[in-house]
């Protein structure tokens, strides 16, 4: 949950963000306002400001080539989201053009956004992207694959409150399979210090609830 404090904090950010792209506050706030909204749609209980902050908070610590267009990916990656649709990052890629050109933002810059918030789908193989900046967006987008026990616990049920729309099975299923896939990858991350610190953690927490799901399924 995000707070008033927070959302504010994270507002000013946002316009001056924009600002170092020469769009003004006053043209900055209506379209923070927009992603504000649309992350505090009542189907998402993740993919919410929280993740947003948490990705700003973690790509900031990162060594990004162009650390501005990795914010802007940061907020739009989850702009649109649906959990029974398989195109969420490339038509919240297409926002992004949209809402940067309509305020102004070069052709280049907001390509390169777009470009990254594609990369956000994870279709890869795990071998490190070419691009540094799409490592760093996808090292922050899974951070949270290494948080404390407790944490992670809690963004797979926010999760799983996702999928409501699926059953049980089913739903344990295809968790169980995405997990694995992502257990089977020679690198969850690729930022030297992120290894250090979130590969085990993420492969415990990964294998965890793998094996939580694979209990009940077998029960």
């Amino acid at each position: 949950m995000v707070t008033p404090e927070r959302l504010d904090g994270l507002q000013r950010g946002f316009a001056r963000l924009l600002e170092s792209y020469g769009v003004a506050a006053a043209d900055a706030y209506p379209l923070f306002d927009r992603l504000a909204a649309a992350h505090a749609e009542p189907h998402r209980h993740y993919h919410t400001l929280e993740h947003v902050g948490e990705v700003l908070r973690v790509a900031g610590r990162l060594a990004a080539t162009s650390p501005g267009t990795v914010a802007l990916a940061a907020w739009f990656h989850d702009a649109l989201y649906d959990p029974t649709h398989r195109d969420n990052e490339e038509r919240s890629a297409e926002l992004a053009v949209t809402e940067l050109t309509a305020l102004g933002l070069d052709a280049g810059t907001v390509e390169a956004v777009a470009r990254l918030v594609r990369a956000t789908a994870h279709l890869g193989d795990g071998e490190p992207p070419t691009d540094p900046d799409a490592r760093v967006l996808l090292d922050a987008d899974l951070a949270i694959l290494g948080a404390s026990p407790v944490r992670y616990e809690r963004y797979a049920r926010d999760i799983r409150r996702e999928y409501a729309h699926v059953s049980d099975g089913d739903y344990a299923r295809g968790r169980v399979a995405v997990l694995e896939r992502f257990l089977a990858r020679p690198w969850l991350y690729f930022d030297a210090r992120m290894v250090l610190e979130g590969d085990g953690p993420a492969r415990a927490n990964l294998a965890a609830e793998r094996d939580r799901l694979a209990a009940g399924m077998a029960g």
